[in-house]
């Protein structure tokens, strides 16, 4: 497995796009008004398995991780989070959709956790998931360990199909089938593309996504 150890310093900022990592081993730590984005991105059927922890060690850290997997086949994709507030100040926001096909396997472990010293966090973690095979399977885990009062602090994971009834709207008005279910999809995954601040790096994302589905 990769490892790879960051370290940012005061007010460093650091946005990067990972694909297909396979097997890699995140440690990153933050210090003082420091900016971390991260995207995870995996739309290739092998197997991958990705830890990421980040520690908050100073005020006014932003920390964003972002994570977009469209698996089928056999494929297997774990993805495990672990963001440490140590300090007060800071904000983090975690956004990880799957959409799985035939007998892909995805996982997702998030821990959250909040320091009794690391007040007036605001912090967010949230993970939606699509099966489009009954053969498809999901495990989700978001852990929250939240020892400070004055915080901000929200999660949510949800696991289901397509939503059918927009399927058959679309379908109504003359759109092919699997022309609905791709647009769909890729609506569905547009939150993490969105999120890419660099326009070239979004088309390109959303031409390799429309390229799988």
């Amino acid at each position: 497995m990769e490892t790879v150890k960051i370290e940012l310093a005061q007010g460093e900022r650091l946005e990067r796009v990972l694909e297909e990592q396979g097997h890699a081993d995140w440690h990153v730590v933050q210090q003082t008004g420091s900016v971390l984005r991260l995207f995870f991105i995996n739309l290739d059927p092998r197997d991958a398995d990705l830890h990421v922890c980040v520690e908050q060690q100073g005020p006014d850290c932003v920390t964003e991780l972002y994570a977009l997997g469209y698996l089928s086949g056999s494929a297997h994709l774990s993805l495990q989070t672990d963001v440490r507030h140590r300090v007060g100040q800071g904000r983090s926001r975690q956004v990880v959709k799957y959409v799985l096909n035939d007998h892909a396997q995805g996982e997702f472990y998030g821990r959250l956790y909040i320091a009794p010293q690391a007040q007036q966090t605001d912090a967010q973690q949230t993970n939606r998931n699509l099966l489009l095979s009954p053969e498809a399977t999901m495990r989700t885990r978001p852990q929250l360990e939240i020892y400070a009062d004055d915080v901000k602090a929200a999660h949510g994971a949800t696991t289901g199909q397509l939503d059918e009834s927009a399927l058959f709207y679309m379908r109504q008005r003359g759109i092919d089938p699997a022309e609905a279910r791709r647009m769909l999809l890729a609506a569905f995954l547009g939150e993490v593309v969105d999120a890419l601040q660099d326009e070239n790096m979004r088309e390109q994302l959303r031409r390799r996504i429309e390229e799988s589905l």
